[in-house]
């Protein structure tokens, strides 16, 4: 099955409220519900997501949904994978390494690269098939690499194209869509991205004063969503911070902006540790992915913070009584014992 974390949409109910439908119902039609986009981490099937695009799209009366839902978005809508990228020493490096971790975001999507003169081309390939389509999930990815690289550059330049292949008869795209219409190409004869060749070896920017407001809008999402429990806006915390190999104590405290020893005292109060939710939360997204065969158990053990798989194992082990490898066979989804591990 092809996984998307539901950070993807982020920004989906406002924007369909304010077009003036209700997000729960569109939401339902394609067997979603609020609560599974809480937690940007949370994954959530592929197929859904490009229904749920469709027919949004559709009752929004809005052929141009998806380039709306990512003109709202920053980079941060990747997860914290996206620092590790920007971190990268030039643009080429951070763009590469986007292209092998890109299946930490999303499974089912794969970014190709090449260069035909002075110009980097880029295209996306999908590996899953909807009923009612792909256009939307097709303007949301392309929507998302364009928000990534305009971040790496430091500006919105119109020498980064974007190509569709679809047609469209809306007019006033300057006002719609102000972040892309200058730089879209409709009617192409294959959709994909364009960029200079001589912004390959630039250093890419990294805005610390953006990742500083992400993680106060984060916080401050994760207390609109869990406003009577600490336990879940840390064990949220967590998640994003697994991936980039720093989720200390000290590291979770300075994002909820408080003092570690702050949090530890109101983790005593609830008879908690940060170490029984820092596995909990490993034990859940192991899990879940496993219960999706969404990676491989070498590529998860890195993406749960442990240098080595052997380590990674003898923990799951110890929570679950079994290997990763045989509770994969026995709970994968779709299985005899398959179960819900809320993806």
């Amino acid at each position: 099955m092809s996984l998307i974390r539901s950070g993807a949409i982020a920004g989906f109910a406002e924007l369909v409220s304010r077009c003036g439908e209700n997000p729960v119902a569109l939401l339902a039609q394609v067997g979603l519900s609020s609560a599974q986009l809480r937690d940007p981490n949370n994954y959530i099937a592929y197929r859904q997501v490009a229904e749920l695009l469709e027919i949004s799209a559709e009752a929004c009366q809005q052929p141009l949904f998806g380039l709306l839902l990512a003109q709202r978005q920053s980079s941060s809508v990747l997860g914290d994978i996206a620092l590790g990228w920007s971190q990268q020493p030039t643009l080429q490096d951070a763009i590469d390494k986007a292209s092998q971790q890109l299946y930490l975001h999303v499974r089912g999507l794969e970014l190709h690269q090449n260069i035909e003169g002075e110009v980097m081309r880029f295209e996306f390939s999908f590996t899953l098939a909807s009923a009612l389509g792909i256009q939307q999930l097709i303007q949301l990815s392309y929507g998302h690499l364009c928000n990534f690289i305009d971040e790496l550059v430091g500006v919105e330049s119109r020498e980064l194209q974007f190509y569709l292949h679809q047609s469209v008869a809306e007019s006033d795209l300057k006002s719609l869509l102000p972040r892309y219409a200058a730089r879209l190409v409709f009617n192409a004869a294959n959709n994909g991205m364009s960029m200079p060749l001589r912004w390959a070896t630039r250093k890419p920017r990294v805005d610390t004063a953006s990742l500083e407001a992400h993680f106060r809008d984060y916080v401050s999402q994760l207390e609109k969503n869990y406003p009577d429990s600490i336990r879940d806006r840390i064990k949220s915390v967590i998640g994003q911070l697994l991936r980039s190999g720093d989720c200390s104590l000290a590291r979770v405290a300075a994002v909820m902006g408080v003092q570690a020893r702050v949090l530890q005292k109101r983790l005593a109060a609830q008879n908690s540790t940060y170490a029984q939710l820092l596995r909990e939360t490993r034990q859940q997204i192991a899990q879940q992915y496993l219960a999706h065969n969404a990676m491989s158990i070498t590529d998860l053990a890195l993406n749960l913070g442990y240098a080595e798989v052997a380590v990674f194992s003898r923990h799951f082990k110890q929570w679950t009584g079994l290997s990763p490898r045989l509770w994969q066979q026995q709970y994968k989804v779709g299985g005899p014992n398959g179960v819900d591990v809320g993806a």
